[in-house]
């Protein structure tokens, strides 16, 4: 901690990265995968017959917008559907990295602290080559990478109820995760959805610490965001995936703890860490978010249906650093929090209306002075052919709508106001994931360079799902161009 007198500082994104997986052989171990092979075996034929392989998904461009390689708005111009016009990009690109199966198996060995993950020994020789040159593994990571077991040993392993196999995309199988039999939070499918979830939040964080030049002893806090349990049968959920993370990015002179709010949680701890550097707590708070692999295949029924390509097959994190006003960055908004609070209606439009009109009244700006508004940003590749629709798409009619009633705009410039605040969705539908975070590094980009002078981040999630209540949440704020560029 340090030792500034506690003021008012403005807090600024001072970076931000992104990380995908690229995760085909972990498809069949989403949820609602796993459910219907449990029922009908023969849906692993299906599924197996529609996954893609890496080249296709680095190319694929919503990904490609995920990782900056181009901005959401240049999707418009590609021909739907987008995964018959994959790109030819490097898996590097502006805002991260995205990872093949065979390193991201190894990585979840790397993550694993009480030899839970077991890999098939001439698998291991091949993930070792494949890591070994990667600039973010280090020596140590290298270390955890044990020789492995023989395939008789995997093979014989994966039978037992309390162990699940894992395979690759072409279905060889090349591990196994080990759970605890009299512990259902630590059983084999809860590990492995913790450890994809540890291992993709590092990788993120790594790329921005590395890319961003900082020091990791100069960051204080981390906040994890993730919609992972880790726990055990006496404290499900208990966390700490923060501390996990920290400790595997080097983060020694850092504390932290998990922030849980469904979809919601990304945005409020980045207003959480802001107000830990406004008030002179911490310099430096960082914010992660590791996958869901609950959530990979989701839609995998809509996708066979159609005859497409089962694109919901990757994995996807963040990784943010909040800190001072450094004279450059962008500058969160503090006095334009917007809150869904307890007695404001749970109806979408008094939703809407308590995130986006209420904060913009309060600091006195219109809703064209927003350049862009980042909300609930799935791809509808994902989520039209499995009946959900275009969500971001009504959204965007949903915030134009508001801006009617505002008199601002007329009624027939919905769709132009749609198109011109707006922008196509296009992150992976992995809940938190996917609510306006993903647009998070374009628009630092944006506002850095003079492309745009506001946005605002809008968060809606469905508490309701944990049946403890009926009510919706979301959280929103302003990120605005620093004032001293």
């Amino acid at each position: 901690m340090n030792t500034i007198t506690l003021g008012n500082r403005h807090p600024v994104i001072m970076g931000v990265r992104y990380f995908l997986a690229h995760a085909p052989g972990l498809v069949r171990n989403g949820h609602k995968p796993s459910v219907d092979i449990s029922r009908t075996p023969s849906v692993t034929e299906d599924i197996a017959s529609h996954l893609r392989t890496f080249e296709n998904a680095v190319g694929y461009p919503p990904n490609r917008a995920y990782l900056g390689d181009i901005f959401p708005d240049q999707l418009r111009d590609i021909d739907r559907p987008w995964f018959q016009h994959n790109g030819t990009s490097e898996r590097r690109q502006r805002h991260g990295d995205i990872m093949p199966e065979e390193e991201l198996l190894g990585m979840l060995k790397i993550s694993d602290a009480f030899d839970s993950v077991w890999l098939e020994e001439s698998f291991v020789r091949e993930s070792k080559t494949a890591l070994e040159s990667h600039p973010l593994i280090q020596p140590t990571d290298m270390e955890k990478l044990s020789e492995g077991h023989s395939y008789s040993i995997i093979e014989e392993q994966s039978a037992n109820e309390s162990a699940m196999p894992l395979f690759l995309r072409d279905g060889r199988l090349v591990g196994c995760v080990n759970g605890a039999e009299e512990d259902e939070a630590l059983s084999a499918h809860v590990l492995l959805e913790n450890l994809a979830c540890k291992a993709t939040a590092t990788m993120a964080l790594r790329t921005l610490l590395s890319d961003g030049g900082f020091d990791p002893a100069g960051v204080q806090y981390i906040l994890n965001t993730g919609e992972e349990a880790v726990g055990d049968s006496f404290q499900r959920g208990g966390g700490n995936m923060a501390k996990a993370v920290g400790e595997m990015c080097g983060l020694e002179n850092s504390t932290g703890s998990d922030v849980k709010a469904f979809c919601c949680a990304p945005v409020h701890a980045l207003v959480l860490a802001s107000t830990m550097v406004s008030a002179g707590l911490y310099d430096q708070v960082a914010v992660v978010g590791g996958c869901s692999l609950a959530k990979l295949g989701m839609n995998y029924q809509g996708h066979l249906n159609a005859d497409q390509p089962i694109i919901e097959d990757v994995l996807a994190s963040f990784a943010v650093i909040i800190g001072a006003d450094d004279g450059e960055s962008p500058v969160i908004r503090l006095d334009s929090i917007g809150g869904h609070n307890i007695g404001a209606g749970s109806s979408l439009r008094a939703i809407t209306r308590t995130l986006i009109t209420v904060p913009l009244d309060r600091v006195g700006l219109k809703f064209g002075d927003i350049d862009k508004y980042a909300i609930e940003l799935q791809n509808p590749e994902i989520t039209e052919p499995s009946g959900a629709g275009d969500v971001t798409e009504r959204n965007y009619r949903l915030i134009a709508g508001l801006a009617v009633q505002a008199n601002e705009i007329k009624r027939d410039e919905l769709q132009n106001f749609s198109q011109k605040h707006g922008m196509p969705g296009f992150s992976s539908t992995q809940g938190h994931i996917a609510s306006a975070i993903p647009f998070l590094g374009h628009a630092t980009d944006g506002l850095i360079n003079g492309d745009m002078q506001r946005v605002m981040f809008i968060a809606k999630g469905s508490l309701f799902l944990g049946k403890m209540t009926q009510m919706s949440d979301g959280f929103s704020f302003i990120l605005e161009r620093n004032p001293s560029r």
